[in-house]
């Protein structure tokens, strides 16, 4: 980053296949899933153009349709995206970097997860960034669950030293899905095959280059939406904060619907009852219907796919 330039563009990963959110990821991709009526990316970008930036790239490989429908070209969030398409596999946490680069046209950029929302402030994140001459800086907080997580070895200076793997009991750090990186962090990432960043082309350069890929410890809260059961407290966590409630029932429809998660195009015949589900896409739920802790799909012949699910508390 030059001077004091204002960091504008970003990388926002959302190619992945989310298979511990499977069977939600079998009908949209992961950034797509709504969270108290808002797709997750939608909310993402909403955050990441409050935060200055103007210029987004989304790289794309599993349900691309479902994420770009909901984003199309961004402009009513006062942003400009672009997608970068991986095709036919997706190339992993660094190899989507390395195509995308001349796509996003910046030397210096934000990169973040497109399944983990934040209430990060970009702006102490960028200082620290410009202020190191780091070519990666990692947005991190205390590991409090190395039990799930792996965690970063941090050494007194905020340089990353390696991963703690998950279950140690030595101390480390959490990466909370946003970076700020250089375009020659990827340079080394090989072209059109998959790659990751930790645990490969980060590991390379911490060795070859110590103190090159850093960390900025922070104080923000992050929601990681990694399985059903995530996605269930995260949706409950923000409709509550929100006040938002999800109403597809018409009026005069005796339907009964206790604490359910509904997405788009759903409808509900009268006198169906569903409680604690999460109702996909275009799903016809009969009259006679009674769903309890369930996620509803649409079949290939139209007809409702129901796959138990344990939602455990909210």
């Amino acid at each position: 980053m030059t001077g004091a330039q204002p960091l504008t563009h970003a990388l926002l990963l959302t190619a992945g296949l989310g298979t511990r959110l499977r069977p939600l990821t079998l009908v949209r991709a992961k950034p797509a899933l709504p969270v108290a009526g808002v797709p997750m990316v939608r909310r993402i970008l909403r955050w990441l153009a409050s935060s200055g930036i103007t210029d987004v790239v989304l790289n794309l490989h599993h349900h691309p349709e479902s994420i770009a429908a909901v984003v199309g070209d961004a402009a009513d969030l006062g942003l400009h995206v672009r997608y970068s398409w991986e095709q036919p596999q997706v190339l992993g946490s660094a190899g989507g970097p390395r195509q995308a680069l001349d796509i996003v046209g910046a030397e210096s950029f934000v990169l973040a997860n497109g399944d983990t929302l934040t209430d990060l402030a970009l702006a102490p994140l960028a200082s620290a960034h410009r202020a190191s001459g780091a070519l990666v800086t990692m947005a991190v907080v205390p590991n409090q669950q190395p039990d799930r997580y792996s965690g970063l070895r941090v050494d007194a200076d905020g340089a990353v030293l390696g991963v703690v793997p998950k279950g140690s009991r030595e101390p480390s750090f959490h990466f909370i899905g946003v970076q700020i990186a250089h375009r020659d962090a990827f340079a080394a990432a090989p072209v059109d095959r998959p790659s990751n960043s930790i645990g490969e082309i980060y590991d390379a350069l911490i060795a070859s280059r110590p103190g090159s890929i850093r960390v900025h410890h922070c104080t923000a809260r992050f929601w990681d939406i990694g399985t059903v059961a995530d996605y269930w407290a995260t949706s409950h966590e923000f409709a509550e904060a929100e006040l938002w409630r999800d109403d597809h029932v018409p009026s005069g429809n005796d339907a009964t619907i206790d604490d359910c998660l509904i997405w788009d195009r759903v409808r509900i015949a009268p006198g169906a009852t569903l409680r604690r589900c999460i109702v996909t896409d275009d799903v016809h739920v009969a009259g006679d219907a009674r769903y309890a802790e369930a996620i509803l799909m649409r079949g290939p012949d139209g007809g409702t796919i129901a796959e138990p699910f344990s939602p455990g508390p909210v």
